[in-house]
């Protein structure tokens, strides 16, 4: 077992450094011109109508949102925080609406409009979805003895994240268009000793393909 020990590691350590495969496809519909100005900025808001259980994960927001303003192309970004605390409280959790179809009636409000033009907000991104585990497969077993012990058997699992961005044309209150992105992947964790868990990045390549495709939509003014 000693001397075997060195090259199961090895191979826990190359395993490690490969990734699940990921396939991911991004779609858009668009129903007006869009562009952004000198002092325009965007917000990217998920869905938060607790406590269901559509709620967009907080962390799939953040990533869009820092992608936003890095990068190519990139857009001066107001925070999901900051946006909340300056629209107290129609974006608070309890009062926040539970759809995108919900907005122009809030956006119509003279205090609001008012509120958005001192952040300067030209676009609100809304953006509903979620990453599932969609399957599963495989064994794993541990054991200890005296003598020393580890884990072996073979786990697979499938995720899939499904996500829609609705892109708000603040100044006009109508929705510009949509982008949807989709990706799909399978992780593995391979056990000889050491449990390898080979993860495929499944909600950051959504997140990464959607800001792609969310910056080549605003930025165009066609």
């Amino acid at each position: 077992m000693i001397t075997r020990l060195p090259l199961l590691l090895g191979f826990s350590v190359v395993m490690a450094s490969l990734g699940g495969c990921v396939t991911a496809t991004v779609q858009e519909v668009r129903e007006s011109s869009t562009g952004m100005e000198t002092g325009d900025s965007i917000v990217v808001l998920g869905r938060r109508g607790r406590p269901q259980t559509g709620e967009t994960e907080l962390d799939f927001v953040s990533c869009i949102s820092e992608n936003l303003n890095k990068g190519d192309a990139k857009m001066q970004v107001v925070s999901e925080q900051d946006f909340m605390d300056a629209m107290f409280p129609w974006f608070e959790p309890r009062t926040a609406p539970a759809k995108s179809g919900d907005l122009p009636e809030l956006m119509a409000l003279p205090a609001l409009a008012d509120r958005f033009e001192e952040l300067g907000l030209r676009y609100l991104v809304w953006v509903q979805g979620s990453t599932k585990r969609t399957d599963s497969a495989g064994t794993l077993t541990c054991s200890v003895a005296p003598t020393g012990g580890g884990c072996f058997g073979f786990l697979t699992w499938e995720q899939d994240s499904s996500y829609e961005a609705s892109i708000w044309d603040v100044r006009t209150g109508r929705v510009a268009g949509k982008v949807s992105s989709d990706a799909a992947g399978t992780s593995y964790m391979p056990a000889l000793i050491v449990p390898v868990p080979i993860i495929a990045r499944v909600r950051s390549s959504a997140c990464d393909s959607m800001t792609d495709r969310l910056k080549t939509f605003i930025w165009d003014t066609g």
